[in-house]
């Protein structure tokens, strides 16, 4: 079974995103049994809060089910949990090697990283565009199922 995480700063607009798009692509691709995907934040702002309001509106107009949520902050055991830690920008990134200390088994990712122009995700809390974070989120998705099959 592949564990992955996606990490945000608060964890209910970017990194909650990203679980249900990929809850959902790997559902479709029938491969769903393979798979254990879940989210957290860098910080404890939004501890206990569900998703964001733009992204529970943004999964809905797509057609992308999600389920109840409460955010949660990154531990340290989740670094020997899960295959892999994906943040949506670099700042995330640091803040989870703060977190859980050295990346000594290259789990740890920038979501775009994945994709064919690496660079962060914007935060739909600060830029309020849910469809530029879907889009980048949908972009980099495709590009980690894309590494993962190989």
């Amino acid at each position: 079974m592949i564990k992955v995480l996606f990490v945000c700063l608060g964890n209910i607009c970017r990194s909650p995103m990203a679980e249900f798009m990929m809850k959902n692509a790997v559902q479709k691709r029938g491969v769903e049994k393979n798979f254990y995907i879940d989210s957290a934040a860098t910080s404890y702002e939004e501890i206990g809060n569900g998703i964001h309001f733009g992204t529970r509106k943004k999964l809905e107009e797509v057609g992308i089910p999600y389920t109840e949520h409460k955010a949660r902050r990154l531990m340290p055991s989740d670094y020997e949990e899960y295959d892999y830690i994906i943040g949506m920008e670099e700042s995330n990134i640091r803040n989870i090697k703060r977190i859980v200390g050295e990346d000594r088994e290259h789990k740890i990712y920038r979501l775009l990283d994945f994709s064919q122009k690496p660079r962060d995700i914007a935060d739909p809390w600060y830029t309020g565009n849910f469809n530029e974070t879907y889009n980048d989120i949908q972009e980099g998705l495709e590009g980690f199922l894309k590494y993962l099959e190989k």
